[in-house]
């Protein structure tokens, strides 16, 4: 399957707490914190919530 690479741009402090948890989930707990996730239709949902907070790049 397609992979994507994750990183946190964006400072979570002033967010909601749905977005926060869903950082999480994506497991980006810190600023310029990149992950490697597989492009499945639930974490192109979570990535597309918090698009204003992150940087995504196919793999």
């Amino acid at each position: 399957m397609k992979k994507i690479r994750v990183t946190q741009v964006k400072s979570r402090i002033g967010q909601t707490l749905r977005q926060k948890r869903t950082l999480d989930a994506l497991g980006l707990r810190r600023m310029h914190q990149t992950n490697e996730l597989v492009a499945t239709p639930q974490v192109m949902g979570m990535v597309n919530k918090v698009k204003h907070l992150v940087k995504v790049e196919e793999i």
